[in-house]
């Protein structure tokens, strides 16, 4: 199985924040803005909905982990194993959903990104760089980020060495636009496919 979910993240009548844990309220509180506070909430809230939904226990009962780079994952102790990942950007959230299958997802709002050839030059390989002259920056930058999402990586990685424009053997990585405005792409490592 594999799914992925688009949704706004409009400010709702429930209470959000009774859907997360300490740690993510946490979180929450220390964003300096409150847009982004906002932000968060909803896209952790939709999250922990849209799992109970496909484990069959309440939202707030979800228990999460993440790795050392940031990467969440269910706590063991589930019947399935499945793998989720999430992106926003502005005021929309995407979610990737996978049963036993590496997956990751970025999402970002078309603008101008004034040092884009710079970021390129010291994240992008060659390959990267060449579609990126094709298909533009944020194109390849999500792209980049949904695979090192996948991997559980951070962007402290040697960033030039992970080429995107040829995935390794057992991956996929697709581009996608989810709404008018925006540009995404999922990362899929299939069962077996190395992290």
């Amino acid at each position: 199985m594999l799914e992925i979910v688009v949704a706004p993240l409009a400010p709702e009548a429930r209470p959000l924040e009774q859907l997360l844990t300490q740690e993510e309220r946490r979180r929450a509180a220390a964003f300096a803005f409150e847009r982004d506070r906002r932000r968060f909430v909803a896209a952790r809230a939709r999250l922990r909905r849209l799992l109970g939904e496909r484990l069959g226990v309440a939202p707030h009962a979800v228990r999460i982990l993440y790795n050392p780079q940031g990467k969440p994952q269910l706590a063991p102790g589930y019947d399935r194993d499945l793998r989720f990942n999430l992106a926003h950007s502005g005021e929309l959230a995407v979610y990737a959903f996978a049963d036993g299958a590496h997956v990751g997802i970025d999402v970002e709002a078309l603008r101008e990104v004034e040092d884009a050839g710079d970021i390129a030059a010291r994240a992008f390989s060659a390959g990267e760089r060449r579609a990126c002259r094709a298909f533009g920056f944020l194109y390849c930058w999500t792209r980049k980020e949904a695979y090192l999402k996948a991997l559980g990586l951070g962007l402290q990685q040697d960033l030039q060495c992970l080429d995107t424009s040829r995935p390794p053997a057992g991956w996929r990585i697709e581009s996608f636009a989810p709404v008018p405005g925006f540009v995404a792409a999922l990362a899929v490592g299939e069962r077996g496919a190395p992290a």
